[in-house]
């Protein structure tokens, strides 16, 4: 198919701030046109159009995965240890003993002039993401594996994995009294996010109307990962914001909802692609 443009970088957005119900002393500030949105992971279908150029069904997972610290690759290791040969299609040249050997799933690199981890690409993309003819069909192993097993995929992938494109920046903020407290702001990981690379993007999702079609709003259809992010007494504030925002209407809408021609019956994130699905946009 071809693809709708994306919408500028710059456009208006609805902020609601509030205290954290279970902790006075953290403020969230959630960005309502982004959360409002109905961006929706469009992997599997005709409307991905990948991050690389010739790479479409790749989707965004070309380039592997950094890990964000010990806990990150924890997690990483639990869902790597789960994995069998049925559930991902390179688990003879990743699931060697030693995470970074030969057979391993990661490699050294460096991430902000810093050393950092990162999953292996093998044949052009990431280790763990199985290709259109894997005869389970394509995508992450790891969320699959997550999806047959009945678990939430976060509990499995790297955290940039299961965030994306939901961003969360978090700084210590000194107000006029001289008290502190952590302000929360949760919001869009647009190209920008990427730093300068990002422009170089063959396709970026959040911007595209094509990936504006779920079912449901962001802050439904991203609830276990909000929880994650923000924790359940702050979610459930949040939510309840949303629900009465959407009731009195949005003022700033997301363009590329605006602009979307079509809506999804469900959301791809709970859905098992398989070979044969040509899962329409």
């Amino acid at each position: 198919m071809t693809p709708a443009p994306e919408v500028d970088l710059d456009f208006p957005r609805e902020w609601y701030e509030f205290a954290d119900p279970a902790d006075p002393e953290h403020v969230i500030n959630a960005d309502l046109t982004w959360l409002c949105s109905h961006w929706t992971c469009v992997f599997g279908t005709p409307a991905c159009q990948g991050i690389v150029d010739g790479r479409e069904t790749d989707g965004c997972c070309t380039h592997g995965a950094y890990l964000s610290d010990k806990d990150d690759r924890k997690r990483l290791a639990k869902g790597v240890a789960m994995l069998t040969a049925d559930d991902w299609q390179f688990h003879k040249k990743g699931s060697g003993k030693d995470p970074l050997g030969p057979r391993g799933y990661l490699v050294e690199d460096e991430l902000d002039d810093e050393p950092a981890l990162k999953t292996r690409q093998h044949k052009g993309a990431c280790i763990f993401l199985n290709r259109p003819d894997f005869e389970r069909g394509p995508g992450c192993a790891l969320h699959a594996m997550a999806l047959r097993r009945g678990l939430e995929p976060l509990t499995v992938k790297p955290d940039v994995c299961w965030q994306l494109p939901v961003r969360r920046e978090q700084d210590w903020v000194e107000r006029p009294d001289g008290t502190q407290i952590l302000k929360t702001t949760i919001t869009e990981y647009d190209r920008r996010g990427w730093g300068e690379g990002g422009h170089d993007l063959k396709w970026y999702c959040s911007g595209s109307p094509d990936a504006h079609v779920g079912a449901t709003q962001v802050w439904q259809s991203y609830e276990p990962e909000l929880v994650e992010l923000i924790g359940r007494p702050a979610y459930e504030a949040l939510a309840d914001a949303c629900r009465r925002r959407n009731g009195l209407g949005l003022i700033a809408i997301h363009p590329a909802t605006r602009a979307a021609t079509s809506r999804r019956d469900t959301d791809i994130k709970y859905e098992l692609l398989d070979t044969d699905a040509d899962a329409a946009g």
